[in-house]
């Protein structure tokens, strides 16, 4: 099947690049200069602040030779001198986001000096180029939502999670664990494609990748056809920064913070007419402890211990490298292809201890304590390549993206537990165990896109999505033998989880634009192959006595299904750059399960308290409404929305009593994932951008939902009905002498479901920054979680225990930062950026 994919993308390609091949091609001008040649000299500025534009490109195009003959960029100054050959030219002058100047039929004979040339600034391009933003804005498209980050001070030195938890409508718990409206079914994308950037499934990735690589986030909560149908609660598509000045140009960042935090990274890149290089390379260093604290009572008079209290530190050591490196070659004016390759390797040392207190009757008997140690050690790389060929100016357009992913990972961990206190008389010693983990994974995908415009304000789409992944985890456990201190490999525990997941997706779209009103509708056809293979030496009766369930150690699994999607907009304004409008989004979604939510086998990171995977679980389907409105006024920017979801077979995870115990008789409880009967999903949010005054601006967001959920499992009900919201504060204010001050607040609201409660969570982010250098760089100083106080409190209870728990997963973190900026413009683009607030036009782009 790749075999014959692969096959028809190149024939597919090749056929269109012949096609597609213009006539005109900007050509840098490689002949020397002759005694026919003339010197053409002259400035250009930005009309609007009479600075000089840098790299702004000058071309003299032949309509007897039907080509570009000649052409040259400017200087810091802003001047050009170019030799050119005597003739008759259509002169163009352009400058990224600003509209292009053109001289026809300009006769040259001898030297000359055309003159001073100021540039308007072109505003219908902005929003495609990137610009260092001093603030937040959004703009509302028929299928999402798009802010652009800024220069969030709060995140400098931060990572990609932290920068993901200060966009409206998003959320980043203490763990990691990233949710849309309050739910975790999220699909991230880099680059509206999966990406080993994000990592296979995993979003802690995003915690070790630099936030500034950030150039803005799309919330898309009623994703086009285009989109894999992935994700019940929506998407989030992280778009990486690239430069598009010519030349030479990037930024430095260096960060040192408390606790131990130290980074270094670098983005260059390098753009001509031709070709640009671009490339990031960064180091990071960090230790995270973390702290948990729980405290189960039991109701079983059968067990050992009435009530044990556990408190666990954990000391987290981290380095990680990444580097990526890519080139967009122009094979013509219409026709590119870029190939890039990402890179990152990183190795982690968790100390864990855990200090266990057992209770009878209010007393202590029984103290021990575990030490757990693990090595971490992995890599993934990504190779891709795009093919974009725009055989007009309308947007007709044919792309192509073959991308391959490969990781590994390998761990290893030693854990050993020893009595404090005891009440017993030569009581057996805990065994110790080595366990060792290798994970290799390999994903690839094949998607070629078709857009056809038809007429000025329709357009068709169409294409084909291949994304086929495999993950073989290698589990071996070794015990020790007590009565001799060997160890033995563990044959009832250590298998081989070969898992693959393959999924087809075709889809087509067409929308238009008549008055006021637009709409885009789709269709897609996706067929989903979940398998797997479980390599163990039990077979399946004593698989299914040894887990309580029944298990199937070779499954293959197709699910075929239609996914449409209707996107809805009707400008209330009636103005093309509009100002108030209204719109309507439906589409059906599907939660497809990870590996880990499969594999049977529990984990080991404690003994009493494992997590178990559920190889009878299967895909969630959702289907989704969304109705949103937007009014922007002059400083006042307000966007709301009321939303609706209904999940079938969703996802709940379940904590039960196994009947097993330990060797010292503690009951051992386990959480599983389980498919419950429906999920409902209610709610409404709103988010308010309002800049008073130059120097101050403020974005609150606020989002409330009620959800309720149905089903049963193992004779016991888990039905839920509760409802939660949370919300964020962020003021920037702009203090004098180049000093912005910027605060950030949130506060998630508490929750609960048929067996958990917990309680609200509040931070506050705090950050100064100065511009310094003639505003070549930015010194900054942050704090997040100022109050310490990000801690998860929640309580379990099920027939047969109670559990209070309290955890912190990073602690209060300070950091500074330093980030110096070469030939970037700095000034003059904050400025223009801080002109707009984003459009409300049409847009079909997926």
């Amino acid at each position: 099947m790749n075999k014959f994919i692969l096959t028809s993308l190149v024939l597919f390609l090749g056929m269109f690049s012949a096609y597609a091949q213009p006539k005109n091609e900007l050509v840098p001008n490689t002949e020397s200069t002759t005694l026919k040649d003339v010197t053409i000299t002259g400035k250009i500025f930005d009309k609007e602040t009479k600075d000089p534009l840098e790299y702004a490109t000058i071309s003299f195009f032949s309509k007897q030779k039907n080509k570009i003959v000649a052409g040259g960029i400017t200087d810091a100054n802003g001047a050009f001198s170019i030799p050119v050959p005597k003739g008759t030219y259509d002169i163009s002058i352009e400058y990224i986001s600003f509209k292009t100047q053109t001289i026809p039929n300009k006769k040259i004979v001898s030297d000359t000096n055309l003159g001073t040339f100021f540039l308007d600034i072109d505003l219908e391009s902005l929003g495609e180029v990137e610009i260092i933003a001093e603030r937040t804005t959004v703009e509302i498209k028929l299928d999402k939502k798009i802010y652009n980050i800024g220069k969030d001070l709060t995140t400098a030195g931060g990572t990609v999670s932290d920068a993901l938890n200060n966009v409206p409508s998003v959320s980043v718990d203490i763990e990691g664990g990233i949710s849309l409206r309050g739910n975790e079914n999220v699909r991230i994308l880099i680059n509206g494609k999966p990406s080993a950037m994000a990592g296979f499934g995993d979003t802690n990735v995003l915690s070790q990748l630099p936030a500034e690589a950030i150039e803005r986030v799309e919330v898309i909560t009623s994703p086009s056809a285009r989109y894999d149908a992935e994700g019940t609660a929506g998407i989030l598509n992280i778009i990486l920064r690239q430069k598009e000045t010519l030349g030479f140009n990037g930024s430095l960042n260096l960060t040192l913070g408390n606790p131990d935090n130290a980074g270094l990274s670098a983005n260059l890149n390098y753009r001509t007419e031709k070709f640009n290089l671009f490339s990031n390379f960064g180091f990071r260093y960090f230790n995270a402890p973390r702290n948990n604290f729980n405290d189960t009572e039991y109701f079983d008079n059968t067990v050992q211990f009435e009530r044990i209290i556990e408190k666990t530190e954990v000391e987290r050591l981290n380095k990680n490298y990444n580097a990526s490196f890519g080139m967009e070659y122009l094979l013509s004016k219409k026709t590119s292809i870029t190939g890039s390759v990402f890179y990152r390797y990183g190795e982690d040392r968790d100390t864990s201890l855990n200090n266990s207190d057992r209770f009878n009757s209010g007393n202590i008997v029984e103290q021990t304590l575990r030490t757990e140690k693990q090595n971490e050690d992995g890599d993934n790389y990504q190779f891709a390549l795009n093919y974009i060929t725009k055989f007009d100016d309308a947007g007709h357009q044919l792309t192509a993206d073959i991308q391959f992913e490969k990781g590994y990972e390998e761990q290893f961990t030693y854990i050993n537990e020893d009595f404090i206190v005891t009440n017993q008389v030569n009581p057996e010693p805990f065994q110790r165990e080595n366990i060792f983990e290798a994970e290799d994974e390999k994903e690839s995908l094949f998607q070629i896109d078709y857009v056809l415009p038809i007429g000025e304000d329709s357009r068709f789409e169409a294409g084909y999505r291949g994304n086929f992944k495999n993950s073989v985890k290698d589990y071996t456990l070794e015990q020790e033998d007590i009565t001799n201190n060997s160890f033995f490999v563990n044959d009832t525990i250590s298998n081989i989880f070969d898992y693959t997941e393959n999924v087809n997706a075709f889809y087509t779209q067409y929308g238009t634009k008549f008055g006021e009103f637009s709409f885009l509708l789709g269709l897609r056809l996706e067929n989903t192959q979940l398998k797997g293979k479980i390599d163990s030496q039990l077979n399946d009766t004593e698989l299914e006595e040894s887990f309580g369930f029944p298990i199937d150690t070779n499954f293959d699994n197709n699910y075929l299904g239609l996914f449409p999607t209707v996107n809805l907009i009707y400008n209330l304004s009636g103005e093309d750059d509009s100002e108030e409008s209204i719109t309507l989004g439906y589409n059906r979604r599907i939660n497809r399960p990870r590996g880990w939510f499969i594999n049977p086998f529990p984990s080991r990171s404690s003994r009493t308290n494992v997590f178990q995977g559920n190889p009878n679980i299967s895909p969630a389907f959702a289907s989704a409404f969304d109705l949103g409105y937007l009014k922007r006024w002059d400083k006042l920017t307000l966007t709301t929305s009321v939303y609706y979801q209904h999940e079938t077979r969703s996802f709940e995870h379940v904590q039960e009593n196994t009947g097993q115990q330990t060797s010292d008789g503690i009951d051992i409880i386990r959480t599983i994932p389980v498919n419950l009967s429906t999920n409902k999903r209610t709610g409404t949010e709103f988010g308010i951008l309002y800049n008073p005054e130059k120097w101050l601006r403020l974005n609150s967001s606020f989002n409330f939902f009620q959800f309720e959920t149905e089903g049963e499992f193992n004779g016991i009900d888990y039905g839920a009905k509760n409802t939660s919201w949370f919300a964020r504060l962020s003021s920037k204010v702009s203090l004098p002498s180049k000093i912005d001050w910027q605060t950030n607040a949130f506060y998630r609201g508490a929750r609960q479901n048929a067996q958990n409660e917990t309680e609200g969570i509040f931070s506050l982010d705090l950050a100064f920054s100065k511009e310094i250098f003639n505003n070549n760089a930015t010194i900054s100083l942050n704090v997040r979680d100022l109050l310490n106080s990000r801690k998860r409190k929640s309580l379990t209870t099920t027939e047969f225990f109670s559990r209070y728990n309290e955890s912190q997963w990073r602690q209060r973190q300070i950091n500074v930062s330093f980030m110096y900026r070469f030939n970037q413009q700095k000034a003059r683009n904050e400025r223009r950026n801080n002109q707009g607030g984003g459009d409300n036009d049409m847009d079909f782009e997926g």
